[in-house]
């Protein structure tokens, strides 16, 4: 089973791409975020940790590392996040006056970001982070801690949709979605389980 994760929010999660830029680094917000996330985790008895080299992605790990005993906490550089090129680090606002941005989030399948990686590129690189894991590991609990897009573009693969349908699956942060992988192919068992202010279950 594979539990792909999307980070806790950092501080300005809202306003800024953050992307590949330096920092981004998780707020006090963000911090209680994994921490629950964590203690979620804890009964899951996961067999391995892996986690994008962001550091929000980093700082989220070691929340469920800490709190579920289960690791060692393995960087995988398949689960970074897209490679943004240019527009790492801009605001959103700024963002939308960019006619590449537009046509970025409007035809994934052909778009490529400014100086960095296409969605197809983003979407080959961690569904073969997923099956080499699952080859090794067939009967294995393993965390994988990324991004929302990268999490999207797993989802659509294994839904036979295309990349243009990212806006049809909603990847909340420090959200849950569950993956089981198998001979026979791949059953999304659950998507964006996230957690209330009173720590209950919530499920899309």
């Amino acid at each position: 089973m594979f539990f792909l994760i999307r980070h806790a929010a950092q501080d300005d999660l809202a306003v800024r791409l953050a992307g590949r830029a330096p920092g981004a680094g998780l707020g006090e917000a963000g911090k209680t975020q994994a921490r629950r996330l964590g203690e979620r985790m804890r009964g899951e008895r996961l067999d391995h940790i892996h986690s994008s080299p962001r550091r929000r992605a980093v700082e989220t790990a070691r929340a469920i590392e800490a709190a579920c005993e289960g690791g060692p906490l393995e960087i995988a550089d398949a689960l970074d996040e897209v490679d943004f090129g240019a527009w790492s680090g801009l605001d959103f606002v700024d963002l939308a006056q960019d006619p590449q941005w537009r046509r970025w989030n409007e035809r994934r399948r052909f778009a490529r970001s400014p100086g960095g990686e296409s969605m197809r590129e983003a979407q080959a690189r961690i569904m073969n982070h997923i099956e080499r894991v699952s080859a090794a590991l067939p009967e294995g609990a393993v965390a994988l801690v990324s991004h929302a897009e990268m999490i999207r573009a797993a989802l659509l693969y294994c839904l036979g949709l295309s990349l243009d349908a990212w806006s049809l699956l909603e990847i909340s942060p420090a959200s849950i979605t569950r993956l089981s992988v198998t001979a026979l192919g791949a059953t999304i068992v659950g998507v964006n389980e996230t957690l209330t202010p009173h720590g209950a279950e919530a499920r899309a």
